[in-house]
């Protein structure tokens, strides 16, 4: 039995609102601000949008690293264990942050926890087929690890803020 022509077309425009409405999160969040469409574009064909609900584990220290998220919507709380079972908030990220790094460097684990702390509204990217595509075109990967680089180095500041803090108390 086949779909009627006018379901075909109307699932073809809800695909392609999709793709225009992910193309134009993607390509107006402050991460990607500036890069070349080709590059905006490589993004999107792996990416999509997702939601988390308030206290969501989003991933955990130490489990395998395959993604990353732009945030749109919400906040979400990084977290670290110590060895005596305490957790230590590392930064609450929100609107136009990133979340997630270790995908792109080996050993491609997690370092911190993700929670959601509210309802979240993010896009997804899978970080597998990002690392293959920055393997394939060295100056969309130059630009992805020149800006995941900056997020480390405000994540790791957070983290020595953090410390400090915590050592002054």
């Amino acid at each position: 039995m086949q779909a009627s022509p006018g379901l075909a077309t109307r699932a073809d425009g809800l695909r392609a609102l999709r793709v225009n409405t992910l193309t134009t999160s993607v390509a107006e969040h402050p991460f990607v601000a500036g890069m070349k469409p080709a590059h905006v574009e490589i993004l999107c064909e792996c990416g999509m949008q997702t939601e988390f609900l308030d206290g969501q584990l989003i991933f955990r220290e130490g489990d395998l690293a395959n993604r990353f998220y732009l945030l749109e919507e919400g906040s979400v709380a990084l977290e670290s264990h110590s060895s005596d079972g305490r957790v230590a908030l590392i930064e609450v990220l929100g609107r136009g942050d990133v979340l997630g790094w270790s995908w792109l460097f080996p050993p491609y684990y997690w370092h911190f926890d993700a929670r959601a702390l509210k309802p979240t509204r993010a896009i997804f990217f899978y970080g597998t087929r990002l690392r293959t595509q920055c393997d394939e075109d060295h100056d969309f990967g130059y630009e992805l690890i020149k800006r995941m680089a900056a997020v480390v180095v405000r994540r790791m500041q957070a983290a020595r803020e953090q410390v400090v803090g915590s050592n002054r108390k």
